[in-house]
């Protein structure tokens, strides 16, 4: 891994340029302005370098974005499903020209690989429509509840929709999760990670020519802000994305002011079983992809624990060390690199400190297991492969958000079941197997919300993501998402 600027190539320094030289303002309403708080720095991850300083927004700020919201939130979800969603269609195909440059943002505050980010762009314009098109599906009942009469229910919006998103998918995240809220009739005030806000900033400025004015505002801030949007009294439906910790803060936040409507999507301690049955040379390769090493472990559907037959232990670990090893991290705007580094320092110190205490209770580091020797001033964390894991050690429990995978291995159907549900977590699995009758039982024992039979960790358009336990409350990127952001309304009109 080659971490000094010598012989950068021109493309990142055109970039680099253009976020130090650009005026980052806050959208509030439909107004651009510079945030009324602190300027605070963004980092590149993958040098440490100094990008630009922000202002942040004040708490003054979220006033102004929220009261420009509820002034917006009649007209707007007075309008047709079809003309919201035309409307978000249309915000996608402007965010589409402009896929490339919100691409180089994310891999510049984000230290993601460029060619994911470029797939990640998509993927949020992508949602964004398919939003658009399932509209028509904010429909009511007619209940027949009794004779000569109508029983009608009508699905209507919040008005203000608070949505937080974190630094793992920093366009993808802002394109996609507003989209939701939109059509289905509320204005929306996105608040981006204050570690990664630069491609959601840009999008606040795209927006400027095709939405209506106060329908959507961008706020940047740290947790200060995002309190002050969960406690705001205009805004009663809140959806986060994130750690358990925060999420349960956020709980107790809008609890203390209302009873507001909040959902989460936390994070994992995902599974992925292997049976001695299953095709192990793409069991193999799903367990590196799983990982989602792209993303140097950040996410919260990578199968973080590998779960093997005794049998198969021993070939399966050396060959996936080999294949974990063979994982090209560098420069992530480098052709060809496979991983880039964490986020920030704090991210990387808090894995190497799991490994560290992993490695004191007892568990075997096999690959990487610390900051590579040639990682410079970034905050890289080399991809590791950890066994000798008991179920009890913090490493077998608790989500890393890094790329540290735990191998671990299991005598019988019952014994990986349990091992897989014996955490607090519960958001996604994989099982392997070409046996269907135990692909369909060990699925339906499996406590989590989203499982692959012989995949690990694609998204499905339409089907619904999201955990239960401590990986939150809700379901995503489907008709669920939609109709979470209304409240059902009854109407009884009696004719006789």
């Amino acid at each position: 891994m080659t971490v000094e600027l010598n012989g950068v190539d021109a493309e990142y320094q055109r970039w680099t340029r253009v976020v130090a030289d650009a005026t980052w303002r806050l959208r509030l309403g439909a107004e651009l302005r510079k945030g009324s708080g602190a300027a605070a720095p963004v980092l590149n991850p993958a040098n440490g370098e100094l990008l630009c300083d922000i202002e942040q927004a004040s708490g003054a700020d979220v006033d102004l974005a929220v009261e420009r919201g509820l002034a917006a939130a009649q007209a707007w979800g007075n309008l047709t499903p079809r003309d919201r969603g035309g409307a978000v269609r249309e915000f996608a195909d402007i965010l589409e020209q402009h896929q490339d440059e919100l691409a180089w943002l994310d891999t510049l505050d984000a230290g993601l690989p460029l060619w994911m980010m470029r797939k990640d762009a998509a993927t949020g314009i992508e949602r964004m429509r398919m939003f658009a098109d399932l509209g028509l599906t904010l429909s009511g009942l007619t209940i027949p509840a009794s004779a000569g009469n109508l029983h009608l229910t009508f699905l209507e919006p919040f008005g203000v929709v608070a949505r937080i998103i974190p630094f793992n998918h920093p366009f993808m995240f802002a394109a996609s999760k507003v989209a939701a809220p939109l059509v289905a009739g509320n204005a929306v005030v996105l608040k981006p990670s204050e570690l990664t806000p630069l491609s959601a900033l840009r999008m606040a400025e795209l927006a400027q020519d095709v939405l209506p004015d106060g329908v959507l505002s961008v706020v940047h801030g740290d947790a200060d802000i995002g309190d002050a949007l969960v406690r705001h009294r205009g805004i009663r439906r809140i959806a986060f994305t994130g750690s358990h910790h925060v999420g349960r803060a956020i709980q107790r936040s809008a609890a203390e002011v209302g009873v507001k409507h909040v959902s989460l999507e936390l994070g994992g301690k995902n599974a992925m079983i292997v049976f001695p049955d299953a095709d192990v040379d793409s069991a193999l390769q799903a367990a590196v992809k799983g990982m989602n090493f792209a993303f140097a472990g950040q996410s919260c559907g990578s199968t973080s624990r590998i779960l093997l037959p005794e049998s198969l232990f021993a070939s399966f670990t050396e060959r996936y060390v080999s294949a974990v090893t063979a994982v090209n991290q560098g420069l992530p705007w480098t052709p060809g690199v496979q991983m880039g580094p964490m986020v920030s320092a704090a991210q990387r110190d808090r894995a190497i400190g799991f490994i560290d205490r992993a490695r004191d209770a007892g568990a075997r580091v096999l690959a990487g297991g610390g900051v590579p020797a040639d990682a410079g001033a970034g905050f890289f964390v080399a991809p590791t492969v950890l066994d000798g894991v008991s179920t009890d050690m913090e490493i077998a429990r608790e989500e890393v958000f890094g790329p540290v995978v735990s191998l671990v291995p299991f005598s019988d159907e019952d014994h990986a079941v349990r091992i897989a549900n014996d955490v607090d977590y519960g958001l996604t699995a994989s099982v392997w197997t070409r046996e269907l009758a135990r692909a369909h039982r060990v699925s339906r024992r499996l406590q989590a919300g989203y499982i692959w039979v012989n995949d690990t960790s694609t998204h499905f358009p339409g089907v619904p993501f999201g955990g239960v336990k401590l990986s939150g409350i809700g379901r995503e990127e489907s008709v669920d998402e939609l109709v979470s952001y209304t409240e059902t309304k009854a109407v009884n009109v009696v004719l006789s």
